[in-house]
C-alpha cells in the first residue's frame, strides 16, 4: 500500500490537480468573455497594485480593522504554503525519486510551522461556530474543506514523533496529502489559484475605471 500511494497515486493527484486547474481556468476565461466589461477593464498596474497591497499585511484598511484576524490569516497562508514546499522530509522525497534538493527549514522551525497551521485552523472552525455572521454563511463543506486542509499537517507532525506504527501513519499522511492537491481545484481551495486573477479585476476596475482604491 505505502508503495502505491508513495508512487502512482500522487501522480494522480498531480494530474487531478493540473487538468483540474486548466478546466477551472478555461471556465474562469470564458465566463470573462461573456461579461463584455470584465477583460475590456482589466490593467497591469492597477491590477498589480491591488494584489500587492492585499497580500502585504495591514496594507489594506480591511485588514487593519481586524489585526487579530489578519495575524492569524497570515500566519496560517504562510505556514501552509512554505512547509510543504522546504520539509525537509520532502525534500529528500524529491532528492531520492528525481535527484533534486533545495534549501529545508531547520526541523525544529518546521515543526512550530504545522502546529501553527493545526492550531489556526482549529481557530477558524470556532470562529465559524461562534461568530453569528461566519455561522450564518458556514456550511458543513466548509468544515470539510478545514479537516482535508489540516490533516497532512497532523498526519505528518504523528509520523515524525513515530505515533503509532509509522508506516501506517505515513501512509495516511501521504493519502491525506493526495486528497489535498487534488480537492484545490474543485473545493474552495481554488482561491489560492484564482485569488490573483479576482483582485486584479477589482483593482482594475477600481484604478482604471472608478479611479479610486480597492484598499
Amino acid at each position: 500500500m505505502y508503495e502505491f500511494v508513495r508512487g502512482p497515486l500522487v501522480w494522480v493527484a498531480f494530474l487531478v490537480l493540473v487538468l483540474g486547474t486548466a478546466y477551472r481556468m478555461v471556465s474562469v476565461f470564458r465566463m470573462a468573455q461573456k461579461e463584455k466589461g470584465v477583460l475590456a477593464y482589466m490593467n497591469g498596474k492597477y491590477g498589480l497594485r491591488s494584489i500587492l497591497h492585499w497580500v502585504i499585511p495591514y496594507a489594506s484598511r480591511n485588514t487593519r480593522l481586524h489585526p487579530a484576524f489578519t495575524f492569524l490569516s497570515f500566519l496560517f497562508h504562510v505556514c501552509l504554503l512554505v512547509t510543504p514546499l522546504f520539509l525537509l522530509g520532502h525534500v529528500m522525497s524529491w532528492s531520492e525519486s528525481w535527484g533534486v534538493s533545495w534549501w529545508t527549514l531547520p526541523e525544529g522551525l518546521s515543526d512550530v510551522m504545522t502546529i501553527a497551521v493545526i492550531a489556526v485552523v482549529i481557530v477558524f472552525a470556532l470562529r465559524r461556530i461562534v461568530d453569528p455572521v461566519a455561522r450564518y454563511v458556514t456550511s458543513l463543506s466548509d468544515y470539510l474543506v478545514l479537516a482535508v486542509v489540516v490533516a497532512p499537517f497532523v498526519t505528518g507532525l504523528l509520523a515524525r514523533y513515530q505515533v503509532a506504527d509509522y508506516r501506517t501513519v505515513l501512509t495516511i499522511h501521504i493519502v491525506t496529502g493526495v486528497v489535498w492537491l487534488a480537492a484545490i481545484p474543485f473545493t474552495r481551495l481554488v482561491h489560492m489559484l484564482l485569488f490573483p486573477l479576482s483582485r486584479a479585476y477589482m483593482g482594475s476596475e477600481s484604478g482604471f475605471v472608478r479611479h479610486a482604491k480597492d484598499w
